[in-house]
């Protein structure tokens, strides 16, 4: 026995003087590998899951509280938390359904107490915060979860040599594997069958190789396949389902594990083999490696974008409507709608029953201003929803995601003003099957705004606050509700209560500025201004900005800003009504009435209804320009709209005057007194045409009785 011990403890001390020599050359190694692998994804974007879960989380903003954390879920969405008796009647159940430990887990009794109390106490906790159901998933999501006996069990047990095929050769990698990407398993003479018999062989060898064995070996075995194993475990769907049928990031902590063998296994080979052959093993060992980092750097460059990433997946797999589906999302985000409309058509063809593929053709009709074709799309998306059983409300278990055929369809037919309470209707099907439907609370006080009903729109977004008291969106709408109401210091307050969960919220930052703006409170005006300034900040180029800008600066006097301002607007949107008015009416308040003339032209070039800007233009020309024709054209417009307009007659009259005809001046201003009987301006006005008349009528009666008695003397 001593010469075999001898033998078996050599080799130990040699592994560890080696680790030992090399290792800091191994991390140097490992990690210059990594940076030249990995190099070019720096120029990839946010893509997948990383819209909702880093860039949309709400959780990872510098105003939300640290402890939203932890009742929160991995998107930053509000999940409910858990009475005890049904955490009492889980781990009951959980308990009572536990199968007994394999024999050699027995060898580890005290360990595994350890773990199982953790793991229990984290379970606990887990089902306090979120909930006692499991999420919601479809049968598009894990087609295997609702299959039924036996094709659920062959294909989950199917699952796994792919997972380990993946590690092993991965070649063809996907982004997403849901849908029909792994047909299923159905029968026992299905031949996928013998690929999970001979991976339960070689990993049953495995585990008795390292179980067998009390030297290093065992530990290094052990250790590996725990990293393997243990990671694994809760997404294999073997004790639970779970939301997709294989998924790459779930191999990133089982492929150390797995590294960790092929390196001992190398290790062993490159031991036990003739020094002849060590080198055909080290040219192994680099091929591979060179391989797999070649492999690495070409995936990166399939995460360059959403598009990339997806069609990347669509040229291994193209019986995965899902994929189709954000080919189709990652265009539409482009604005590139027809192109974006065929991927979702090939999606609602490769899987018919796909409420999403039909949603999202409904969706890019809608974009494409074809409703009719958008409002049919969306009625085949509903008609496809579980359908609740007879005599029993229809409060079926649906994905959230699913229940946005609700919201599209109702968006479409509301813009038919008599479709509103069908539309009213939908929302309300919507929030009876999902009572924390914060966006249908949010559109159905829109629809119940534009109804008129006010009251309703408040008691919605206030029922909604009860879910989710730190959504801005819903203060923002009760701002709304309050300004409609003509409460606008209850809506200021509403729409800072939105900027204070959300400081840079597009909507609330606008309206209270323009709010500020209306209310004329001096003190204030700071606020709405570094507001607006924000929005520019931000990029949003838009009219309505630079001109509230403008209308702030002309409350404080600042004019030549005012007149930027206005001008950046015209520039943005050229047929401005309300800058081009407001920037003629500051040139000329600012004795520049002829460089106003253009604006105004180009005002009632687009809107030739607009009597304000007539009124001043028909100003400028008699007092400026002096061209009574142009004027007089400029109020008979105005008449020829609005007949009874006292300010166009009375400027009529003044042409009359200007052009030296007062008995026609006068007949007009008597016209002008009739329609507006208790303006003093005009009485005062035709006074003075009065006395012109009266005094112009006596220098000619004088001058008349002068000629006539000249002409008697001439006679005598």
């Amino acid at each position: 026995m001593a010469p075999r011990l001898s033998a078996k403890s050599t080799p130990k001390r040699s592994r560890d003087n080696m680790y030992t020599k090399v290792k800091t050359e191994h991390y140097i190694l490992v990690t210059i590998a990594a940076c030249i692998c990995y190099l070019n994804s720096l120029q990839c974007g946010f893509v997948f899951d990383d819209m909702s879960a880093v860039r949309d989380n709400r959780d990872l903003r510098p105003q939300t509280p640290l402890s939203d954390l932890f009742w929160n879920d991995f998107w930053g969405t509000p999940i409910h938390k858990l009475q005890l008796p049904d955490i009492l009647r889980i781990s009951q159940n959980l308990m009572t359904s536990k199968s007994p430990p394999p024999p050699w887990l027995r060898e580890a009794v005290t360990r595994m107490v350890i773990l199982v109390v953790g793991a229990l106490l984290l379970f606990f906790g887990r089902v306090m915060v979120m909930g006692a159901q499991l999420p919601v998933f479809t049968k598009f999501d894990n087609p295997a979860a609702v299959a039924g006996v036996p094709a659920r069990q062959l294909t989950y047990n199917y699952l796994l040599p792919v997972n380990a095929w993946l590690m092993l050769f991965p070649c063809d990698l996907c982004c997403d594997w849901t849908m029909g990407t792994i047909p299923l398993v159905e029968t026992l003479m299905d031949p996928r069958n013998i690929v999970s018999v001979v991976f339960y062989l070689f990993f049953g060898l495995l585990m008795w190789s390292g179980l067998s064995s009390d030297d290093d070996h065992s530990e290094v075995v052990i250790m590996s396949l725990s990293f393997v194993v243990f990671p694994f475990l809760p997404a294999s769907n073997l004790f639970f389902p779970v939301g997709f049928v294989v998924a790459e990031r779930i191999l990133y902590t089982p492929s150390m594990g797995f590294c960790m063998l092929v390196a001992y296994g190398w290790n062993l080979l490159l031991e036990k083999t003739y020094s002849h052959w060590k080198p055909v093993l080290w040219g192994l060992l680099v091929f591979v490696l060179i391989t797999h980092s070649i492999k690495t750097v070409t995936r990166n460059f399939d995460w360059e974008s959403e598009y990339t990433i997806f069609m990347a997946g669509l040229r291994v797999n193209r019986q995965n409507a899902k994929l189709y589906n954000n080919v189709g999302h990652a265009l539409e985000s482009q604005d590139k709608f027809h192109e974006a409309l065929e991927y979702f058509l090939k999606a609602s063809r490769t899987q018919p029953d796909d409420i999403g593929a039909h949603i999202n053709v409904g969706r890019t009709f809608n974009n494409l201003q074809q409703y009719d074709e958008a409002e049919h799309a969306f009625w085949k998306a509903k008609e496809l929803l579980p359908r609740p059983r007879a005599g029993e409300p229809y409060k079926a278990r649906i994905a959230p995601n699913h229940l946005n055929v609700f919201l599209n369809l109702a968006n479409v037919i509301s813009r038919n003003k008599s479709r509103l309470e069908e539309a009213d209707a939908l929302y309300r099907q919507a929030i009876s099957m999902r009572a924390d439907y914060i966006q249908a609370y949010i559109n159905r006080g829109d629809i119940l705004i534009k109804l008129n009903r006010t009251q309703e729109a408040q008691e919605v977004y206030e029922r909604a606050l009860h879910f989710d008291s730190s959504n801005p969106d819903i203060y923002y709408n009760l701002g709304v509700v309050y300004l409609e109401q003509g409460k606008t210091t209850q809506a200021l307050v509403y729409f800072n209560k939105a900027l204070t969960l959300e400081p840079e919220h597009e909507q609330a930052l606008m309206n209270s500025a323009i709010l500020i703006q209306e209310i004329g409170n001096a003190e204030l005006r700071k606020a709405a201004y570094e507001r607006l300034q924000l929005l520019l900040r931000k990029g949003k180029v838009n009219e309505r900005v630079y001109f509230n800008l403008g209308m702030l600066s002309m409350d404080d006097k600042r004019l030549v800003e005012a007149e930027s301002w206005f001008k950046k607007a015209i520039e943005v949107r050229e047929d401005f009504r309300s800058a081009l008015f407001n920037l003629a009416l500051l040139l000329s308040d600012t004795n520049r009435p002829l460089e106003a003339v253009p604006f105004l032209k180009q005002l009632l070039e687009y809107h030739t209804d607009h009597v304000k800007g007539l009124i001043l233009l028909g100003d400028i020309y008699i007092n400026h320009v002096r061209d009574l024709d142009a004027a007089e054209n400029c109020y008979k417009s105005i008449l020829d709209m609005e007949p009874t307009n006292v300010q166009a007659v009375h400027n009529l009259c003044v042409v009359h005057v200007e052009r030296g005809h007062l008995q026609k001046g006068e007949q007009c201003l008597v016209k002008a007194a009739e329609l507006a009987p208790k303006e003093e301006y005009i009485q005062h006005h035709l006074q003075i045409i009065r006395s012109r008349l009266h005094k112009l009528h006596s220098e000619t009666s004088t001058q008349i009785q002068h000629e006539q008695s000249g002409s008697s003397l001439r006679e005598t």
